[in-house]
């Protein structure tokens, strides 16, 4: 897992989020905050009053928005968010972008116990709390395994025992991903496949099965797992963008090709993934061919371009976006 990613902390109201999120604090030395807590300074009332004044509706989407802000951050902390948050299916998404997320799972008689006295809990305030707690577990377990990268189960542990537990699982996996080698994607988009046959005075002579053995021994020297994806199709490279935010890649070298002049469909599935590094590369100087090669619409949703270089270039890439996915997990 990279380091710098946020702890997120998901479960049932009164399941030990903020007094387990407090004590994961003081282990790993990283703030904690607290959804609930920042609505409420943000909109100046209590959580209870947001729900009697503005409904719930409106408050679960001001924990979108929340999730939105904190998904553009770039420094890190222990999050506890609200137990109805991760029902929502874009919440979902959020959550993940937000973070390495973690499920606090306990049971409803536990939970009653917990909170049967407290009368802050809008969706608690009825006949039968106990039922009421049973039904709204049972409808968000679903959501809540889903959204979960580790599940504490907490029945039978105290929450200096379920803070250790997160510790030692956070340190097993960042201890694991650095002997794992760096996964790292190289993009090329249309008509790549057609080196060493097309334009040889602008693209060389070497074809395409040279490029990829030149980057497989790249992948060797440096350690890094390096996938290959071409393709002709401006859906599937989107396709392929977007399954990178989930396949653990560390880094993404893009040739869009012609796509580089006109597709800002790329340009924004680029863009929606702001935890990879991404590099653009181009084999000829673009700057000094036709008008329309000299602008790119999809590099301002990268992190650095670099053409003029022919298939070295790809090599210069390949470092660059190495020295960045090391430098942001430091």
């Amino acid at each position: 897992m990279k380091d710098k990613q946020n702890i997120i902390l998901i479960g049932f109201m009164g399941c030990g989020k903020t007094s387990i999120g407090r004590r994961l604090s003081y282990k790993l030395r990283i703030p904690v905050e607290d959804t609930d807590k920042l609505i409420e300074q943000k909109k100046g009332q209590r959580i209870s009053e947001i729900f009697e004044q503005s409904g719930e509706a409106a408050f679960r989407t001001m924990e979108t928005e929340l999730l939105n802000e904190i998904a553009q951050r770039d420094y890190k902390r222990i999050i506890s968010v609200g137990g109805g948050l991760p029902v929502r299916e874009e919440n979902q998404v959020l959550l993940k972008k937000c973070g390495f997320v973690i499920y606090l799972r306990t049971d409803a008689e536990t939970i009653y116990e917990r909170l049967k006295d407290d009368c802050t809990r809008p969706l608690l305030q009825c006949e039968n709390p106990l039922e009421k707690i049973k039904s709204l577990m049972a409808s968000r377990e679903e959501a809540y395994v889903s959204c979960a990268d580790f599940i504490v189960e907490e029945d039978g542990r105290n929450e200096e025992e379920c803070a250790e537990l997160i510790r030692k699982e956070l340190e097993c996996r960042r201890n694991a991903a650095k002997k794992n080698k760096t996964k790292l994607l190289v993009i090329n988009g249309p008509n790549l496949n057609f080196l060493g046959i097309r334009e040889k005075a602008i693209y060389g002579n070497e074809d395409y099965d040279y490029l990829l053995a030149m980057i497989e021994k790249k992948g060797k020297e440096c350690n890094a797992k390096i996938e290959v994806f071409q393709s002709n199709h401006e859906g599937a490279i989107i396709d392929r963008i977007q399954k990178a935010y989930f396949d653990g890649s560390a880094g993404i070298v893009i040739n869009p090709g012609a796509y580089t002049h006109y597709s800002y469909a790329i340009h924004d599935a680029l863009a929606s993934i702001t935890t990879i590094p991404k590099i653009e590369i181009h084999i000829s100087d673009i700057t000094k061919r036709e008008d329309f090669r000299k602008i790119s619409v999809t590099a301002p949703a990268c992190d650095g371009q670099i053409y003029g270089q022919g298939l070295n270039g790809y090599l210069l890439a390949i470092d660059k976006v190495l020295e960045i996915a090391s430098s942001s997990s430091d």
